[in-house]
């Protein structure tokens, strides 16, 4: 009986202690992607628990853009394909390309539907999706009433494009902050410039 112990008694201290390190290093050799950071810029001042609760936001939002990290999946669910401008600002940084899906532009924000998904061409051409964001226009909430919000963010005005509008990095991080409109690691050039 002793020994039917020993090698189970072996197998569960492999399981409690080697093999979850085992697994974080077999996800970062195969490129697992990084979470977004809510602590930083824009998050200071909020509680431990409204970080949680962004983090978890953030990790829904993933979850449901993560098949249109492709951009012929994206297509498919109803976002513009073809995107002419990059967004940027120098030394700021840039948005990138937005791709916009027309059925979702109404007075409703659904936080694993976001009306528009921000890409950024790589070199070669392939398109990498580094955040999503939420708009309502004027038309469908006037830009004198109190602004509507996501993830207890207020949305920002937009007069010129006569719009309601945040930004949200979950696929790249962002060191300007999770809802900053720049970032910083973003380029409109199709230039790798960092993580």
């Amino acid at each position: 009986m002793e020994y039917h112990r020993e090698p189970l008694g072996r197998l569960s201290r492999f399981l409690r202690v080697v093999a979850p390190g085992a697994l974080a290093l077999c996800l970062a050799c195969a490129g697992a992607a990084p979470r977004a950071a809510v602590a930083g810029p824009g998050t200071e001042g909020m509680s431990a628990e409204e970080q949680a609760t962004i983090q978890q936001d953030v990790e829904r939002i993933r979850a449901a853009t993560k098949a249109f990290r492709s951009l012929d999946a994206a297509v498919a669910a109803g976002y513009q394909r073809d995107v002419e401008q990059c967004v940027d600002n120098p030394p700021q940084g840039a948005m990138g390309y937005h791709h916009v899906n027309p059925s979702l532009l109404d007075d409703r924000i659904e936080l694993e539907h976001p009306e528009i998904l921000v890409y950024e061409r790589m070199p070669g051409g392939p398109y990498r999706l580094n955040g999503v964001e939420y708009i309502v226009p004027f038309s469908a909430w006037p830009s004198d009433r109190k602004p509507p919000t996501v993830m207890g963010q207020n949305l920002k005005r937009a007069p010129g494009l006569k719009l309601w509008y945040l930004h949200v990095w979950v696929w790249r991080d962002n060191p300007s902050g999770l809802f900053a409109d720049w970032n910083p690691r973003v380029s409109c050039s199709p230039v790798e410039i960092g993580p």
